[in-house]
């Protein structure tokens, strides 16, 4: 299949109107939020699936939402809270009462319910829970008693078992009963003595079989059990290795209490993700629907470090001012050093945290790759120290600065290579998340050791 980036613009733009809330009609509830014609905006609203309301929510301010939701707040689709922007949704929630609140958690899986929950203050978690009948509030406890991102807070307590005695007419029986079933599931899962998962059974299996066939003859025993401890990051690395589109989650004396299905995955992989890419960026969550204040705050934190940073780097130049003074072609080119070196450690740098998070870097293998990226780095050195030579000897006149530029820019990009693997393994040995600090020190490593080198060598050599 082409890639849609690959398609003309007319035919991009054609698909992305096939699906969700539109500019056009982003632009017509809010002007008929502007003009109070409710009815208007409840026809407009009523086709939009969950996901596509929750992305019209997130482009609307905070007085149209309020006006929406007093509009259509009865009407909701309860999955629409599952898929809001989390500050998002603590607006909206904040107009909904406790009961409206309780009814919403009882219609959402549970999976869903409890990521609701759990972003709520103590209070109102304990005043909501107070709020939902006892056999429910009794699995969402059980639930929060677990890690925060961990398999149990992902997992959906509704499961589809049946016992390993059962035929398959039996089990198609079951499921056609007014059993209280999973809404959507992928297997149906065998259990023993204890509630213990010993097989799974594809629905899809099921529907192509006899009848009278034993449903212990059909059923997959290589199971992938997930402890309910489990980091959802190891989860989604298990359903990628396996190819998973279900698994069964286990307590700790290895009764079956839950199921983690694909989708949920989709999820923790987009999060992963969004979190690695903002912990590049010295982020700690997403807070692009953060007030002013509170965004300043957090990434103020983060700017100092890198501002001691940079002072360290300076420091370094101060080293040699007078160099600076007597040749002034340095202040000219010592920066085309420092941002090669930081340029390709981030390259390098980018590869080895991804490798890291899919397990692809392990110590087995770590020395093989450093070798090779200092290599690269050493070849990539080579090739832009004579290509920089060259344009700095005919810009300045002075083959000796042509060479002490290409010494320097070697050195630099081989420590590049080193750096940008050295650093993200030895933050990921001390329990460090390579993603969140591994950038900071790879460009202090590089501006250093990038001026060090190249005014160093030019003190030696021009001076």
């Amino acid at each position: 299949m082409a890639d849609s980036q690959d398609l003309p613009v007319e035919e991009r733009d054609d698909l992305e109107g096939l699906y969700g809330a539109t500019d056009t009609m982003v632009r017509g509830i809010r002007a008929a939020l502007a003009e109070g014609n409710l009815e208007a905006v409840a026809d407009l609203v009523k086709p939009l699936h969950a996901a596509d309301l929750a992305d019209l929510f997130e482009q609307l301010n905070s007085e149209e939402r309020n006006a929406l939701v007093a509009s259509v707040g009865a009407d909701i689709d309860p999955e629409f809270f599952s898929y809001l922007d989390e500050t998002v949704r603590e607006e909206v929630i904040d107009d909904l009462d406790t009961e409206q609140l309780a009814t919403v958690v009882q219609e959402l899986d549970t999976d869903d319910a409890v990521d609701l929950i759990e972003d709520l203050d103590k209070e109102d978690q304990a005043e909501l829970l107070q709020a939902i009948p006892a056999e429910d509030r009794a699995l969402f406890e059980d639930t929060l008693r677990y890690p925060e991102e961990s398999a149990a807070r992902l997992m959906n307590r509704e499961v589809a078992t049946v016992p390993s005695y059962w035929s398959v007419g039996q089990t198609i029986d079951y499921m056609r009963s007014d059993a209280d079933l999973p809404t959507t599931f992928y297997d149906i899962y065998v259990v023993g003595p204890s509630y213990r998962p010993i097989g799974a059974v594809p629905v899809s299996r099921l529907l192509r079989t006899d009848r009278p066939v034993p449903i212990s003859e059909i059923m997959d025993t290589d199971l992938k059990l997930i402890p309910a401890a489990m980091d959802q990051e190891n989860v989604a690395f298990l359903f990628r290795q396996y190819g998973l589109a279900s698994a069964p989650v286990v307590d700790d004396p290895g009764r079956l209490v839950g199921v983690i299905t694909v989708d949920d995955v989709v999820t923790v992989i987009e999060e992963e993700h969004e979190e690695d890419m903002l912990s590049l960026g010295g982020l700690r969550e997403d807070d692009f629907y953060e007030a002013v204040i509170y965004t300043t705050r957090a990434r103020f934190s983060w700017l100092l470090v890198n501002l001691a940073t940079a002072i360290l780097a300076s420091m370094v130049i101060g080293l040699f001012d007078a160099s600076i003074e007597k040749v002034v072609a340095l202040a000219v080119l010592m920066p085309i050093v420092a941002s090669m070196g930081g340029n390709a450690g981030t390259q390098t740098l980018t590869v080895a945290v991804r490798a890291l998070a899919l397990k692809e870097l392990t110590p087995a293998n770590a020395m093989r790759i450093v070798g090779k990226e200092i290599l690269v780095g050493g070849i990539n050195g080579i090739v832009f120290a004579i290509l920089m030579g060259l344009i700095a000897w005919f810009w300045f006149d002075n083959w000796l600065i042509g060479l002490v530029l290409a010494c320097a820019m070697i050195i630099n990009l081989l420590m590049a290579g080193f750096a940008g693997t050295i650093v993200p393994l030895t933050l990921d040995r001390l329990k460090i998340d390579p993603a969140i600090a591994s950038a900071v020190v790879l460009t202090t490593v590089t501006d250093v050791i990038g001026f060090l080198s190249f005014l160093g060598l030019a003190t030696l050599v021009l001076l």
